[in-house]
């Protein structure tokens, strides 16, 4: 089984250079299925209900989301509604409030009938909102899926701290196929496969205009630095690239028998 996973989408150029790449990779490498970082999508800010059926219909088989999943008010009853858009899952949630969406889904492969991948999101809680442990919310959710018969699982962790995300793909170690981390918009070279059979990478940054500050125009970036004033961030606009990983994992064990980390420019916005 092979899983193609695109970090954080920034705006248009990451939309547009994703779009391509999908079209592109799916064919050369013979991918089963595809997972989407699409928190960013929308300016920068969220993701909008149009936007999220594109990608579902190009071929997209779940989107995740993270901090900014809610920036966008239209999305959330589609949220609700949708089993294939996800939101971290250690939101907190109570019988009185409970919060919209779901933080894990399984799919089936259009590709190849039976064959399910299992998706879990959590984010993390060092410099980010302080939600419920990541560490034991996924823990609890694996074990569901396994219950389920659900041996194929990658997660996606949306974190700032690099200890965090290491800590994290290490504890799931042997217990998922993937852990890929997200949120920095800056990739990590240190993909691998750990001891336990899991592939993880820290950050698969951004896809997006890479003449950027993660994403955002770099003279807004500098003067709030130079200034510290709250300046309004503005999407990038310039030639669009992506942040990817492929993931193999054996079709039997769920076990990750590689990993493949990309980065290019593929388009003009």
């Amino acid at each position: 089984m092979k899983i193609l996973y695109f970090g954080d989408v920034f705006g248009r150029p990451g939309r547009e250079a994703v779009k391509a790449a999908i079209r592109k990779i799916t064919v050369s490498h013979a991918i089963d299925f595809i997972v989407v970082n699409g928190e960013n999508m929308s300016h920068g800010n969220g993701i909008l209900p149009e936007m999220a059926e594109e990608f579902l219909d190009l071929g997209v088989d779940v989107i995740t989301t993270g901090n900014h999943a809610w920036d966008q008010k239209q999305i959330i009853p589609y949220m609700g509604s949708s089993t294939r858009l996800i939101r971290p899952l250690n939101y907190p949630d109570h019988p009185s409030a409970r919060c919209p969406g779901r933080g894990s889904t399984v799919v089936e492969s259009r590709k190849k009938p039976g064959s399910r991948l299992g998706v879990i999101q959590v984010m993390g809680r060092v410099f980010m909102d302080a939600l419920d442990c990541p560490f034991r919310t996924a823990e609890r959710e694996v074990e569901r899926f396994q219950d389920l018969g659900i041996d194929h699982i990658l997660i996606d962790f949306h974190g700032e701290a690099t200890s965090e995300k290491q800590a994290f793909a290490h504890f799931m170690d042997g217990k998922v196929g993937a852990v890929v981390g997200s949120h920095a918009h800056v990739q990590t070279a240190d993909e691998r496969i750990l001891a336990g059979g899991t592939a993880a990478i820290t950050d698969v940054g951004m896809s997006g205009c890479f003449d950027s500050v993660i994403g955002v125009k770099k003279e807004i970036s500098i003067q709030k630095f130079l200034t510290k004033r709250p300046l309004r961030y503005e999407p990038a606009e310039g030639p669009g690239g992506y942040g990817a990983v492929i993931i193999e994992l054996d079709d039997r064990t769920g076990k990750a028998t590689g990993i493949l980390r990309l980065r290019e420019s593929v388009i003009q916005a």
